[in-house]
């Protein structure tokens, strides 16, 4: 059994949206999203954590999750 790498599962998900037409700034703002949401899940909402994991500064974050409207669990 073959596992399927990181690009070939996105490939696949990427296929089925466009196959359905989904726009381009809802694929990247639906992908932006959730993304978000389960690093915030996997560090239980430290957003110091999940910002320092992801690269990015934790103002970006906090701006990003504001506007993707992603609530504070």
């Amino acid at each position: 059994m073959t596992t399927m790498t990181i690009h070939q599962k996105l490939e696949a998900v990427i296929k089925e949206m466009i196959e359905k037409e989904v726009r381009y700034k809802e694929a990247l703002r639906e992908f932006e999203k959730i993304y978000l949401e389960m690093a915030l899940k996997k560090y239980k909402g430290n957003k110091t954590l999940v910002a320092k994991a992801l690269g990015i500064h934790r103002n970006t974050l906090n701006s990003r999750a504001k506007s993707l409207k992603i609530l504070k669990k």
